[in-house]
Protein backbone atom coordinates (compact mmCIF):
# COMPACT_ATOMS: atom_id res chain seq x y z
CA UNK A 1 0.00 0.00 0.00
CA UNK A 2 1.11 3.56 -0.71
CA UNK A 3 0.31 6.73 1.27
CA UNK A 4 0.56 10.01 -0.65
CA UNK A 5 1.61 13.19 1.18
CA UNK A 6 1.68 16.87 0.11
CA UNK A 7 4.73 19.11 -0.47
CA UNK A 8 4.75 20.52 3.06
CA UNK A 9 4.29 18.35 6.16
CA UNK A 10 3.24 19.41 9.63
CA UNK A 11 4.85 17.83 12.68
CA UNK A 12 1.77 15.64 13.05
CA UNK A 13 1.97 14.54 9.40
CA UNK A 14 5.62 13.59 9.89
CA UNK A 15 4.64 11.45 12.84
CA UNK A 16 1.92 9.71 10.82
CA UNK A 17 4.32 9.23 7.91
CA UNK A 18 6.80 7.52 10.23
CA UNK A 19 4.05 5.32 11.64
CA UNK A 20 3.05 4.31 8.12
CA UNK A 21 6.62 3.42 7.20
CA UNK A 22 7.07 1.37 10.37
CA UNK A 23 3.97 -0.54 9.33
CA UNK A 24 5.51 -1.30 5.96
CA UNK A 25 3.57 1.18 3.85
CA UNK A 26 5.31 3.02 1.06
CA UNK A 27 5.05 6.80 1.42
CA UNK A 28 5.35 9.28 -1.43
CA UNK A 29 5.66 13.02 -0.77
CA UNK A 30 4.81 14.91 -3.94
CA UNK A 31 6.83 18.10 -4.56
CA UNK A 32 3.82 19.75 -6.24
CA UNK A 33 0.13 19.06 -6.81
CA UNK A 34 1.01 17.30 -10.08
CA UNK A 35 0.56 13.52 -10.03
CA UNK A 36 3.43 11.76 -11.82
CA UNK A 37 2.45 9.45 -14.65
CA UNK A 38 2.22 5.88 -13.47
CA UNK A 39 1.93 6.68 -9.77
CA UNK A 40 -0.37 4.29 -7.95
CA UNK A 41 -1.49 4.97 -4.42
CA UNK A 42 -4.13 3.76 -2.01
CA UNK A 43 -4.31 6.44 0.66
CA UNK A 44 -3.78 10.15 1.24
CA UNK A 45 -3.05 12.47 4.15
CA UNK A 46 -3.16 16.14 3.20
CA UNK A 47 -5.19 19.33 3.23
CA UNK A 48 -8.43 19.78 1.26
CA UNK A 49 -6.92 21.68 -1.67
CA UNK A 50 -4.30 18.99 -2.30
CA UNK A 51 -6.89 16.23 -1.88
CA UNK A 52 -9.28 17.86 -4.36
CA UNK A 53 -6.60 17.76 -7.04
CA UNK A 54 -4.83 14.50 -6.30
CA UNK A 55 -7.43 12.11 -4.87
CA UNK A 56 -9.64 11.84 -8.01
CA UNK A 57 -6.60 11.12 -10.20
CA UNK A 58 -5.51 8.27 -7.93
CA UNK A 59 -8.94 6.77 -7.32
CA UNK A 60 -8.85 7.70 -3.62
CA UNK A 61 -12.11 8.52 -1.85
CA UNK A 62 -11.72 11.13 0.92
CA UNK A 63 -14.54 10.86 3.46
CA UNK A 64 -16.06 13.79 5.32
CA UNK A 65 -19.20 14.66 7.26
CA UNK A 66 -22.04 16.40 5.39
CA UNK A 67 -21.82 20.21 5.33
CA UNK A 68 -24.87 20.49 7.56
CA UNK A 69 -23.90 17.76 10.05
CA UNK A 70 -23.06 20.11 12.90
CA UNK A 71 -26.10 22.33 12.26
CA UNK A 72 -28.43 19.31 12.34
CA UNK A 73 -27.27 18.02 15.71
CA UNK A 74 -29.71 18.47 18.59
CA UNK A 75 -29.06 21.39 20.91
CA UNK A 76 -28.18 19.06 23.78
CA UNK A 77 -25.13 17.93 21.80
CA UNK A 78 -23.94 21.39 20.69
CA UNK A 79 -25.06 23.65 23.56
CA UNK A 80 -25.45 26.51 21.08
CA UNK A 81 -27.38 27.54 17.99
CA UNK A 82 -25.66 26.65 14.72
CA UNK A 83 -27.03 27.26 11.24
CA UNK A 84 -25.74 26.45 7.75
CA UNK A 85 -26.16 29.32 5.29
CA UNK A 86 -24.47 30.61 2.17
CA UNK A 87 -21.80 33.25 2.45
CA UNK A 88 -24.16 35.65 0.69
CA UNK A 89 -26.75 35.10 3.41
CA UNK A 90 -24.09 35.51 6.11
CA UNK A 91 -23.34 39.00 4.77
CA UNK A 92 -26.70 40.00 6.27
CA UNK A 93 -25.57 39.24 9.83
CA UNK A 94 -25.95 42.26 12.09
CA UNK A 95 -24.58 40.67 15.25
CA UNK A 96 -21.31 39.06 16.33
CA UNK A 97 -21.09 35.37 15.43
CA UNK A 98 -18.53 32.63 15.04
CA UNK A 99 -18.32 31.73 11.33
CA UNK A 100 -16.38 28.92 9.67
CA UNK A 101 -16.39 26.70 6.60
CA UNK A 102 -17.89 23.24 7.22
CA UNK A 103 -15.12 21.14 5.66
CA UNK A 104 -12.68 23.61 4.12
CA UNK A 105 -10.53 26.56 5.13
CA UNK A 106 -12.07 29.06 2.69
CA UNK A 107 -13.47 31.15 5.55
CA UNK A 108 -11.16 31.78 8.50
CA UNK A 109 -12.79 30.27 11.58
CA UNK A 110 -13.23 33.19 13.97
CA UNK A 111 -15.65 35.63 15.55
CA UNK A 112 -16.91 38.27 13.10
CA UNK A 113 -18.52 41.38 14.56
CA UNK A 114 -21.07 41.34 11.71
CA UNK A 115 -21.48 40.06 8.16
CA UNK A 116 -19.63 43.00 6.64
CA UNK A 117 -16.39 41.65 8.12
CA UNK A 118 -16.53 38.41 6.13
CA UNK A 119 -14.40 37.96 2.99
CA UNK A 120 -15.98 39.71 0.02
CA UNK A 121 -17.50 38.09 -3.08
CA UNK A 122 -14.44 39.10 -5.08
CA UNK A 123 -12.46 36.55 -3.01
CA UNK A 124 -15.02 33.88 -2.08
CA UNK A 125 -18.04 32.68 -4.05
CA UNK A 126 -21.29 33.94 -2.46
CA UNK A 127 -22.73 30.41 -2.73
CA UNK A 128 -20.04 28.95 -0.45
CA UNK A 129 -21.67 27.23 2.56
CA UNK A 130 -20.69 28.52 6.00
CA UNK A 131 -21.61 27.59 9.55
CA UNK A 132 -22.81 30.44 11.76
CA UNK A 133 -22.66 29.74 15.48
CA UNK A 134 -23.43 31.44 18.76
CA UNK A 135 -20.29 32.62 20.54
CA UNK A 136 -19.34 30.31 23.41
CA UNK A 137 -16.26 29.64 25.53
CA UNK A 138 -14.87 26.11 25.67
CA UNK A 139 -12.91 25.51 28.87
CA UNK A 140 -11.29 22.34 27.47
CA UNK A 141 -11.08 20.91 23.95
CA UNK A 142 -10.31 17.39 22.73
CA UNK A 143 -9.84 15.69 19.38
CA UNK A 144 -11.29 12.20 18.96
CA UNK A 145 -10.40 9.91 16.07
CA UNK A 146 -13.44 7.70 15.46
CA UNK A 147 -13.43 4.36 13.64
CA UNK A 148 -16.22 1.86 13.06
CA UNK A 149 -18.51 3.35 15.66
CA UNK A 150 -15.94 3.59 18.45
CA UNK A 151 -13.44 6.11 19.77
CA UNK A 152 -10.12 4.85 18.41
CA UNK A 153 -7.84 7.38 20.08
CA UNK A 154 -7.89 10.97 21.32
CA UNK A 155 -5.89 13.93 22.55
CA UNK A 156 -6.52 17.13 24.46
CA UNK A 157 -5.40 20.14 22.45
CA UNK A 158 -6.60 23.25 24.28
CA UNK A 159 -7.70 24.68 27.60
CA UNK A 160 -9.52 28.02 27.81
CA UNK A 161 -8.50 28.85 24.24
CA UNK A 162 -4.79 28.17 24.79
CA UNK A 163 -2.86 25.27 23.29
CA UNK A 164 -2.51 22.50 25.88
CA UNK A 165 -1.60 19.02 24.71
CA UNK A 166 -2.26 15.91 26.73
CA UNK A 167 -4.20 12.67 26.94
CA UNK A 168 -7.98 12.72 26.62
CA UNK A 169 -9.97 12.68 29.83
CA UNK A 170 -12.20 9.74 30.66
CA UNK A 171 -15.20 12.06 30.36
CA UNK A 172 -14.15 13.14 26.86
CA UNK A 173 -13.92 9.52 25.76
CA UNK A 174 -17.27 8.74 27.36
CA UNK A 175 -18.94 11.68 25.62
CA UNK A 176 -17.48 10.51 22.31
CA UNK A 177 -18.92 7.04 22.87
CA UNK A 178 -22.32 8.49 23.75
CA UNK A 179 -22.19 10.71 20.66
CA UNK A 180 -21.52 7.73 18.41
CA UNK A 181 -24.33 5.76 20.01
CA UNK A 182 -26.70 8.65 19.31
CA UNK A 183 -25.65 9.95 15.88
CA UNK A 184 -22.87 7.68 14.68
CA UNK A 185 -24.98 6.58 11.71
CA UNK A 186 -24.81 10.15 10.37
CA UNK A 187 -21.01 9.99 10.04
CA UNK A 188 -18.60 8.04 7.86
CA UNK A 189 -16.89 5.05 9.48
CA UNK A 190 -13.67 7.06 9.87
CA UNK A 191 -13.82 10.68 10.99
CA UNK A 192 -12.45 13.14 13.53
CA UNK A 193 -14.77 14.95 15.93
CA UNK A 194 -13.64 17.69 18.30
CA UNK A 195 -15.50 17.95 21.59
CA UNK A 196 -15.26 20.27 24.56
CA UNK A 197 -16.77 21.63 27.73
CA UNK A 198 -19.08 24.67 27.87
CA UNK A 199 -20.16 25.81 31.33
CA UNK A 200 -19.43 22.38 32.71
CA UNK A 201 -21.38 20.53 30.02
CA UNK A 202 -20.01 18.48 27.13
CA UNK A 203 -20.63 19.61 23.57
CA UNK A 204 -19.57 18.88 20.01
CA UNK A 205 -17.20 21.53 18.63
CA UNK A 206 -16.98 20.32 15.02
CA UNK A 207 -16.22 17.41 12.74
CA UNK A 208 -13.07 17.19 10.63
CA UNK A 209 -11.91 14.88 7.87
CA UNK A 210 -9.41 12.48 9.42
CA UNK A 211 -7.22 12.60 6.30
CA UNK A 212 -6.73 16.34 6.83
CA UNK A 213 -6.48 16.44 10.62
CA UNK A 214 -3.55 16.54 12.98
CA UNK A 215 -3.36 13.93 15.72
CA UNK A 216 -1.70 16.16 18.35
CA UNK A 217 -0.27 13.73 20.95
CA UNK A 218 -2.57 10.80 20.18
CA UNK A 219 -0.93 7.45 19.44
CA UNK A 220 0.06 7.86 15.77
CA UNK A 221 -0.41 4.16 14.99
CA UNK A 222 -4.03 4.29 16.16
CA UNK A 223 -4.65 7.61 14.42
CA UNK A 224 -3.18 6.16 11.23
CA UNK A 225 -5.84 3.43 11.21
CA UNK A 226 -8.48 6.16 11.00
CA UNK A 227 -6.61 8.13 8.33
CA UNK A 228 -6.20 5.09 6.09
CA UNK A 229 -9.91 4.28 6.23
CA UNK A 230 -10.87 7.94 5.78
CA UNK A 231 -9.01 8.22 2.46
CA UNK A 232 -8.77 4.84 0.79
CA UNK A 233 -9.50 3.24 -2.57
CA UNK A 234 -12.80 4.29 -4.08
CA UNK A 235 -13.48 0.79 -5.36
CA UNK A 236 -13.29 -0.66 -1.83
CA UNK A 237 -15.79 1.67 -0.17
CA UNK A 238 -18.62 0.25 1.86
CA UNK A 239 -22.17 1.17 0.85
CA UNK A 240 -22.43 3.24 4.04
CA UNK A 241 -19.34 5.33 3.28
CA UNK A 242 -20.18 6.02 -0.36
CA UNK A 243 -22.54 8.83 0.65
CA UNK A 244 -19.76 10.59 2.56
CA UNK A 245 -17.22 10.89 -0.26
CA UNK A 246 -16.00 14.45 -0.72
CA UNK A 247 -17.09 15.86 -4.10
CA UNK A 248 -14.17 16.01 -6.50
CA UNK A 249 -15.43 18.69 -8.87
CA UNK A 250 -17.51 21.88 -9.04
CA UNK A 251 -16.30 22.92 -5.60
CA UNK A 252 -17.16 26.39 -4.36
CA UNK A 253 -14.75 28.57 -2.47
CA UNK A 254 -11.78 30.80 -3.14
CA UNK A 255 -11.66 32.16 -6.65
CA UNK A 256 -8.60 31.15 -8.64
CA UNK A 257 -6.57 33.98 -10.20
CA UNK A 258 -6.94 34.28 -13.92
CA UNK A 259 -4.17 34.89 -16.44
CA UNK A 260 -0.47 34.09 -16.18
Amino acid sequence: MTLVLPPRLTASALTLRDAAERRGLRTVQLPTFDVPAGLRADHLHAGPTFADVVAPLLGIAPLEAPHDWLARLPRELTRREITLVTLGEAYELRRPAFVKSPNDKNIKAMIYTDGSRLPGPDAIDRRTPVLVSDIVDFTAEYRLHLLDGAVQVGSQYAERGTLLLGPPSADALAFGADLLASVGHTLPTAIVVDVGVIDGRWAVIESNAAWASGAYVADPDLALDVVLRAAGPLDRLSSHDRRFVRPSHSRLGSREPTGA
